[in-house]
């Protein structure tokens, strides 16, 4: 059985507490992981940042705002896994050799973050790399990478397939702070050059775009790596 790893952003799996897309993603990834070892990492999403700004305006320093962005993705991981119910392992992991070791449940894993300064895009690239991931799937607001962020620049061009040392390039121009939100950080993006594990960044929003993807090969959004070759279906 293949094993696939997703960086769920918390903006697209919790974007408000009062708007979230669970329930559409519980039926989702119940059918996904009946095809593969799944593992879903948590981003914090809006709830995080607005934490996070909170900390910034009574003048915490970065480091502990990330910890408690970090506790936030915990919380949103935690109610996943609540929805998921018996198809996923009861707790959160907290480190990658936890994830490793309750995927020998076979159930879903899901993770939130691990440690300040490092995105959840981050642990979930490291995770792809310590279980020997097929693909990982980065799940985001936007339906692909593009040169620049293409919701402040109109001329933003989209990419279909590329390199991760293209992505590199390009990630390499944004800065990393607590509660960032581009498509994926440059330690995210060194890690995918490093271990040749196919990076698929795909438009999130419609959960059925992430099935279709990993089941029958169709989906919105982009390919990184070398081939460049659609790594799906699984």
């Amino acid at each position: 059985m293949k094993t696939v790893v997703i960086s769920l952003g918390g903006s697209i799996l919790i974007p408000e507490l009062e708007n979230h897309r669970i329930r559409e993603y519980v039926p989702v990834l119940r059918r996904i992981q009946k095809k593969c070892q799944l593992y879903v990492v948590v981003g914090g999403g809006g709830e995080a940042r607005r934490y996070i700004d909170v900390s910034r305006a009574m003048g915490i320093d970065e480091g502990t705002s990330d910890e408690i962005g970090i506790l936030i993705t915990r919380l949103n991981a935690t109610l996943l896994i609540a929805a998921l119910g018996n198809d996923a392992y009861p707790e959160v992991a907290r480190t990658h050799n936890e994830a490793k070791k309750f995927a020998e449940s076979e159930k879903i894993v899901i993770m939130g973050g691990i440690t300040p300064g490092q995105t959840t895009d981050a642990v979930a690239a490291v995770l792809a790399e310590r279980v020997g991931a097929s693909v990982f799937i980065n799940a985001t607001s936007v339906d692909g990478a593009y040169d620049k962020d293409p919701r402040k620049f109109k001329n933003a061009k989209k990419f279909d397939a590329m390199t991760p040392a293209q992505l590199l390039t390009i990630v390499g121009k944004t800065a990393l702070s607590a509660g960032s939100n581009n498509v994926l950080d440059v330690i995210a993006a060194r890690i995918v050059e490093r271990s040749h594990i196919p990076l698929v960044v795909l438009d999130g929003r419609d959960p059925k775009n992430l099935e279709n993807a990993i089941l029958k090969g169709k989906f919105v959004g982009t390919v990184v790596s070398e081939s460049g070759k659609n790594p799906f279906p699984v």
